[in-house]
């Protein structure tokens, strides 16, 4: 096995390899068979998850928790200086257990997605822009994760964002998709200006005037400064480091799905299942969790600030899934269920319970993909999403009912499957958490365990509606059922196991066995508030524990008697209470709110200004002209031989240049994105070798 020197060393390879995939098939892929287009794209994801294995071996081998940390520097990024100091950044990669953790579960999951991909887009005219899509995205998401600098990390946060956009409209000839991914591309610029802002206000705080020591945004360096930024002046009312917290919290909104910049997330439906299974589940949603569990320390200055994530993380919680139990199309169900798994990391961050927030990440890592993977084997069978056009497919489907089933059970909370372990421990942590305003902890606690409840209740619903009963979807789609490819279904199998045994690395304190990934991420977290195993009140622990299963258990019996005991109750249910149906089946109207508000009056400002071009400037052109051509014979022979000739002859050089470059701009951002991806591959390469 490789020692912790060597790995130092090729940290580089875990972002570099699928970065290599992204050119290879980017650039060749109308050359390129498909096989060997597949085995491009999943190989070099494979052995990022090799090398990432490798480093989390090298991290356990050391001896000292504290030292586990590797750092490779690369170049010098930007080094500036003045007369009260310097600020110096440089390209390096951090692999300590907090991107250990998070490289696995990318490279790790992300390579079963992968493979699901070779048999559910076989056929596609374009596998070669997909598979180097997805190689680009899961760069861009270790670029993000492996950073050793805010500035580094903003580029790869950046890049997950341009990269969704790409997948999520994969599709583009279809309008729905190709406006589906600009949502999500808009939606998110929104969020990313918050992250930006919080960036420069960090930036201002820390290198005006006097920077106090401080030289640049490596996160060891920003752990150091907090004093100073605690000391800074307030703004309007306000500490710095706060507004500095708040501010990037608007950028995880954005990128993690949570109120009020979710409204992407269902839309991002549009993509190839595969992608959603990507998305969701080990990359670009994790994204803002991750990022405030690396900033950890600069939260704990700012309890307020940590008060706000746990409230919104509560609240997405709960009311993502009151919108999950009326919606009928599959993937749909499951996109608001990531959100409201997502409220549930953010409330576990928000009590400062950091490691319970990766806990709750890597398990729904597990339980999500598959669900989503196993939602693609039920279309990849079905050819429709609607869940009113299944029904009864466990018995054409086996292997992909029997997974789903694990990651059922896992999401809805039920021991000793893995969503149960880290779910309660959230609430456990909830519970016990003290936030600044009184009370509070309850409140967010009962909130949690109510959105458990009903998310028992949905998925109870999607099962029943999906395998459950006999098939609605007609005699000729019936006679077609069948299981999917091995490809498929062997990733489904072993993320099975995941989500059934993966729980097993945060055991609860009432075992008295150790919690391995608190233990492991520790030394990150600087001890402080990171698991909620702070308090060892054992009589209350297994009571609540106890609490949240029988929820759990009244959302499946619940979901059980209205569908397949009682199927005629939910018609009923939705006739008496016509008026709240609609507002969940119309997800509170919240897109339509932010149309009027937003899209609306920004078309018609589009429009106006439209109107005024063609009014007002072509008006004046148009007349400038009319009167150029009433004194044109005032011109002479000299000005229109010798000038005119200059200025035509530079013309047509610059535009025998023009007809030679223009090729290289298509208005393709695909084509635009392959130069850059090419840039920098080429990049990484000489400084490199150079």
């Amino acid at each position: 096995m490789l020692g912790p020197q060597t790995v130092k060393n090729i940290l580089w390879l875990i972002p570099c390899l699928p970065l290599t995939g992204a050119v290879v098939n980017g650039l060749l892929r109308r050359r390129l068979p498909a096989r060997l287009i597949h085995i491009i794209g999943c190989v070099t994801v494979f052995l990022a998850f090799l090398v990432s294995v490798s480093g989390f071996i090298s991290l356990l081998r050391i001896e000292e928790p504290h030292n586990r940390l590797l750092i490779q520097s690369l170049y010098q990024w930007l080094l500036t200086v003045w007369d009260q100091g310097r600020f110096s950044l440089t390209v390096a990669f951090r692999f300590d257990p907090l991107s250990a953790t998070l490289c696995l579960v990318v490279t790790g999951v992300g390579f079963l997605i992968h493979l699901y991909s070779v048999g559910y887009m076989a056929g596609d005219e374009s596998q070669g822009r997909y598979f180097a899509y997805l190689n680009l995205f899961t760069f861009s998401m270790l670029l993000l994760i492996l950073a050793d600098n805010l500035l580094l990390m903003f580029v790869g946060w950046e890049g997950v964002g341009l990269c969704s956009y790409l997948l999520i409209g994969f599709w583009f000839s279809d309008l729905e998709k190709a406006q589906a991914g600009m949502k999500a591309f808009i939606v998110n610029r929104v969020g990313d200006f918050g992250f930006f802002v919080g960036l420069m206000l960090l930036f201002w705080s820390l290198f005006e005037g006097s920077n106090g020591g401080v030289s640049g945004l490596g996160f060891t360096e920003l752990r150091q400064a907090v004093p100073l930024l605690a000391s800074a002046s307030p703004v309007l009312g306000v500490g710095v480091v706060t507004w500095i917290a708040l501010l990037f919290f608007v950028g995880a909104t954005g990128k993690s799905a949570q109120i009020p910049l979710y409204v992407w997330l269902p839309d991002a439906m549009a993509g190839p299942t595969p992608v959603s299974a990507f998305i969701h589940a080990a990359t670009m949603v994790t994204a803002g969790v991750y990022m405030i569990v690396r900033l950890n320390f600069l939260y704990l200055a700012a309890p307020a600030a940590l008060t706000v994530v746990a409230v919104v993380g509560a609240v997405t919680a709960f009311y993502a899934a009151t919108i999950a139990i009326t919606q009928n199309d599959i993937k749909r169900v499951l996109a608001y269920s990531t959100i409201s798994q997502l409220g549930y990391m953010f409330l576990a961050v928000g009590v400062a319970a950091f490691s319970t927030g990766i806990f709750h990440l890597v398990t729904h890592a597990f339980f999500k993909a598959l669900l989503f993977l196993g939602a693609g084997s039920v279309i990849h069978a079905v050819h429709s999403n609607d869940m009113q056009e299944m029904g009864g497919l466990k018995k054409y489907l086996p292997y992909t009912y029997l997974t789903f089933m694990t990651a059922y059970l896992a999401i809805s909370g039920i021991p000793p499957f893995s969503g149960f372990m880290s779910k309660d421990e959230i609430l456990w942590a909830t519970f016990n958490s003290h936030l600044s305003v009184p009370g509070l902890g309850k409140a967010l606690w009962a909130l949690g365990l109510l959105g458990a409840g009903l998310t028992a209740f949905y998925m109870t619903r999607l099962v029943a509606l999906t395998f459950m009963g006999t098939f609605r979807g007609g005699a000729d789609e019936e006679k077609h059922l069948h299981e999917s490819p091995l490809v498929m279904t062997i990733p489904l199998i072993i993320l099975a196991l995941l989500a059934a045994v993966g729980g097993a690395i945060g055991l609860p304190a009432v075992t008295h066995l150790p919690n391995l990934l608190h233990d492991f991420l520790s030394p990150v977290l600087s001890g402080h508030g990171s698991s909620g195993h702070e308090v060892h009140a054992y009589g209350l622990e297994v009571l609540l524990m106890l609490v949240s299963t029988g929820v759990a258990l009244s959302g499946i019996g619940l979901g059980y008697y209205f569908y397949l005991k009682r199927p005629e109750l939910p018609d009923q249910a939705r006739a008496r209470f016509a008026a709240v149906y609609r507002l969940l089946l119309n997800k509170y109207y919240v897109d339509e709110i932010y149309s009027a508000l937003f899209l609306r009056p920004v078309l018609k400002l589009v429009a106006l200004s439209g109107l005024f071009d063609l009014q007002v400037i072509d008006g004046a052109v148009n007349l400038s002209s009319k009167i150029t051509a009433k004194f044109s014979f005032l011109v002479g022979w000299e000005d229109l031989t010798i000038v005119d000739g200059a200025v035509n002859g530079v013309a047509a050089m610059v535009q025998r240049w023009g007809d030679w470059i223009r090729h290289l701009q298509t208005g393709r951002i695909h084509q635009y994105l392959y130069s850059v991806v090419l840039g920098l591959f080429g990049l990484c390469v000489f400084m490199l070798l150079f």
